[in-house]
């Protein structure tokens, strides 16, 4: 399923077009965003960001891959995954699976090829859109009304 058009539509109508990957569902959360630039699949399965859509700001995302070793919890808490660039390949002696399969393993849709420079500007300057809620969809379809 990577690669297939994925949006993020936010509340007040905002959407960002980017590629599919991980898991092949529609997801709906709070939009927050990250600056870190190492600890992904830490972030992904810290409690705290549970039901949320977390924003990478690096970026780069997905180049030393996961293991089993890094996973902070049982499981992957956020529900959606936005990154400027998905690395293609995993370039670390510990990594025993990609970025994405992780995602597709734990059924968390991610898009990558969003302007993320442009997206968390836009949550900074809209009042109350760190709460916004957000749809993410594989195939195109009208923005959802809420």
């Amino acid at each position: 399923m990577e690669g297939r058009v994925a949006r993020l539509a936010l509340e007040d109508g905002r959407i960002f077009v980017g590629r599919g990957f991980g898991g092949a569902r529609e997801s709906e959360g709070e939009v927050v965003f990250n600056t870190s630039m190492t600890g992904y699949q830490e972030i992904c399965a810290d409690p705290s960001y549970k039901g949320q859509i977390m924003v990478f700001t690096y970026p780069l995302i997905g180049n030393v891959g996961t293991n089993a070793l890094d996973q902070e919890s049982e499981s992957i808490y956020v529900s959606g995954v936005v990154c400027r660039e998905l690395s293609p390949l995993a370039s670390n002696w510990r990594s025993r699976e990609t970025f994405p399969d992780y995602l597709a393993r734990h059924n968390v849709p991610g898009v990558a090829g969003v302007d993320t420079r442009a997206l968390v500007r836009h949550l900074r300057a809209t009042a109350g859109s760190c709460a916004a809620s957000s749809r993410w969809t594989r195939r195109p379809t009208t923005p959802p009304r809420w």
